[in-house]
């Protein structure tokens, strides 16, 4: 048994070598990754840091302004997309692959099924992005199946809202009139009549600055008009299943049918739970054992959309705003218990991370400024319970985000709006590197983390205020001590392990030999003083001396 450990990359940028890195650059100066990048070596390096899935970020083909007319590709008009490169997250063909990653553009779907036959055989299942909310504004599928009519084809755009007809909400008889130059550079404005309602359900014509004004929202039979939302909504409301619902579950079919394993499903609570209860159950049936992972934000939804077939859902509201909080000492060590414990009847459902495309980069100046510094929370986010965990790729070598690539800005994030590229890694990013392979190979094969109960010790230790220490255990043989230090000086202290865990771990009481899995040293017989440096962690594995047990 395998805890899964998902490595989410963006092929846009992982494995382009240009070093350009202009500030707004276009795709020919500053380079793009491609799919055949990920080569049988590459893969092979991303299980041996210890994954077992990875989560292809933005190969849909989405909205962007380099210019693919030649190869048949509806062009964008400026104005509505963000970024030279555009936002993964503004689809603009659903049956499509993003002709930015391929070499042969022409071919680009067969690259495509390649790198997933190439997943699979070095022994990486694949995710990759459902956007069920939105699309760009200006969608149009070229490659849809003959049989399929395209999203908004048959609306009705003279009514704002229709449950069953439209794909899209409506602002009959108004112009698309966003904050925003509607030329954006290009000969001619961006013209749109009557406007669409903006993806982060704002159903006027006119979309601010921090809206998502470059897509538009997807009509699932919610009134928003007369005040409903999908929060509103029961599992077991009757919604009517409208021509949304059956286009949205063709294209999760399509792709399952290329050997997709799983979907991260974008913003997943902006779209009602009877709809995922509904599709979850049909994708399910013809593909047994694929995974759907919901960006769900609203901790009162959780239950709801794992009742509505969600395997895993983003615990982020929770366990990693947490994780940070005690990270930059914001908060008290007691936030960690408190947030597994708010999930604790549905913890084999929370995915744990401490990175991703939308949140801050560990290390950069809007966090803590150092990979190192952040790997407390990071060992204690993949150490905690036998879900998954999930890391971002430049994690493991510490990438700052604090690069200004463009549209990004100086945000503390990797661009997704960009097109860029990583810096070469020196010689502390490859030390910071092995310790994640280190411990994201103790986290997908020690039997005490992929099977063992867990027992937080902070509630005998009450003296700690930065550190944090709980127990995994599977057997007599298999029992993992695990303690972070998230101060910055050095921690020494006496640790107690209250007669409980013994009776609730099913172990017996005794002399314990200690081994640090971290580094490998032999530390002796425990008993129960820890000292660590500033940052520091240690998992041991405790060995019960058989002579002394009792």
């Amino acid at each position: 048994m395998q805890k899964m450990i998902i490595y989410q990359v963006l092929p846009r940028l992982y494995g382009n070598s240009c070093q350009t890195r202009k500030p707004n650059g276009t795709l020919e100066e500053n380079g793009c990754g491609k799919l055949n990048g990920f080569t049988p070596s590459v893969l092979k390096q991303i299980r041996e840091l210890g994954a077992t899935h990875v989560w292809y970020t933005g190969v849909i083909r989405h909205a962007t302004t380099t210019d693919y007319s030649a190869y048949g590709l509806p062009s964008q008009h400026p104005a509505v997309v963000k970024g030279r490169a555009g936002s993964p997250y503004a689809i603009t063909d659903y049956y499509d692959i993003d002709p930015d990653l391929a070499v042969d553009v022409r071919h680009r779907m067969d690259e495509f099924t390649r790198l997933v036959a190439r997943t699979h055989r070095a022994g990486l299942k694949v995710i990759i992005d459902f956007v069920p909310n939105h699309v760009a504004r200006q969608y149009h599928s070229i490659a849809k199946p003959e049989d399929v009519h395209d999203l908004g084809e048959d609306d009705d755009p003279t009514v704002g809202f229709d449950p069953v007809r439209n794909n899209f909400y409506y602002c009959p008889g108004q112009a698309f009139t966003p904050y925003f130059d509607l030329y954006h550079g290009a000969k001619e404005p961006y013209y749109e009549m009557p406007a669409k309602a903006t993806g982060n359900d704002h159903f006027d014509n006119a979309p601010g600055r921090n809206d998502w004004y470059e897509t538009v929202k997807l009509n699932y039979g919610v009134d928003y008009y007369a005040g409903q939302t999908p929060a509103s909504i029961q599992v077991s409301d009757q919604l009517t299943q409208g021509s949304t619902w059956q286009k949205m579950r063709d294209i999760l079919l399509f792709w399952a049918d290329k050997g997709v394993d799983g979907f991260r499903c974008d913003m997943a609570e902006m779209v009602p739970a009877a709809f995922w209860a509904w599709v979850t159950a049909q994708v399910k049936a013809l593909h047994p054992g694929i995974l759907f992972i919901g960006e769900v934000y609203n901790p009162g939804l959780y239950r709801t959309y794992i009742a509505s077939g969600f395997d895993y859902l983003y615990d982020k509201v929770g366990m990693y705003d947490a994780l940070c909080n005690v990270l930059c000492h914001r908060t008290d060590i007691a936030s960690i218990t408190q947030a597994w414990q708010q999930t604790d009847d549905i913890g084999s459902h929370m995915l744990y991370f401490m990175e991703n495309h939308d949140e801050l980069r560990l290390a950069s100046d809007f966090l803590v400024g150092n990979g190192e510094r952040a790997l407390p929370a990071v060992i204690v986010s993949a150490l905690l319970r036998q879900n998954p965990f999930m890391l971002y790729a430049g994690q493991e070598w510490g990438e700052h985000g604090m690069d200004v690539e463009g549209f990004s800005g100086h945000d503390g994030r990797t661009t997704i709006f960009d097109y860029w590229s990583f810096l070469p890694h020196d010689a502390a990013a490859e030390a910071l590197t092995q310790i994640y392979r280190t411990l994201l190979n103790i986290a997908r094969s020690e039997k005490a983390i992929t099977e063992g109960k867990f027992f937080d010790l902070m509630y005998v230790n009450r003296h700690l205020s930065h550190q944090y220490a709980f127990m995994r255990c599977a057997s007599q043989r298999d029992l993992l001590l695990v303690v972070a230090n998230f101060d910055d000086i050095p921690a020494a202290f006496e640790l107690t392990i209250p007669d409980h865990a013994f009776e609730y771990l099913g172990i017996a009481k005794g002399d314990y030999d200690a081994t640090d899995l971290l580094t490998g040293q032999h530390l002796g017989m425990f008993e129960g003083h820890i000292a660590l440096p500033p940052r520091g962690s240690l998992v041991l594995r405790l060995e019960l001396k058989r002579r002394n047990a009792r």
